[in-house]
């Protein structure tokens, strides 16, 4: 992004920074878009924080058991997991639209023509 012909530096939150965004947003001390502004990060950074915020508390809770703290490892894992069940759902659709894309080309169909 360029401001008067200079380029912006981009932000890098420390990890205590991050948990007070999450905190101060998730409280609803602030809105999304006040804490970037805030922050001087764009409001997207703040989106994925929350986001991540959640899968971590998710996979920490999964892998936990009662009256015994979860290891390092095995949040990972989970979190690990959790990423590959998006991913792969993401490339299913992908491998879908694409099957669907090939298969007007061939026939030679397309939301443009006159055909019916």
């Amino acid at each position: 992004m360029m401001e008067s012909g200079k380029s912006r530096k981009r932000r890098q939150l420390t990890p205590e920074e991050k948990w007070e965004v999450f905190l101060e947003v998730t409280s609803q001390e602030i809105s999304q878009a006040d804490a970037a502004r805030k922050y001087g990060v764009d409001v997207s950074v703040i989106i994925r924080l929350r986001a991540l915020a959640k899968d971590a508390a998710l996979a920490a809770f999964a892998s936990a058991k009662p009256g015994r703290t979860a290891s390092i490892e095995a949040v990972e894992l989970e979190l690990l997991r959790a990423d590959n069940d998006r991913l792969s759902e993401a490339i299913k659709e992908l491998a879908v639209e694409l099957t669907l894309h090939r298969g007007r080309q061939r026939s030679g169909f397309s939301a443009r023509s006159d055909r019916a």
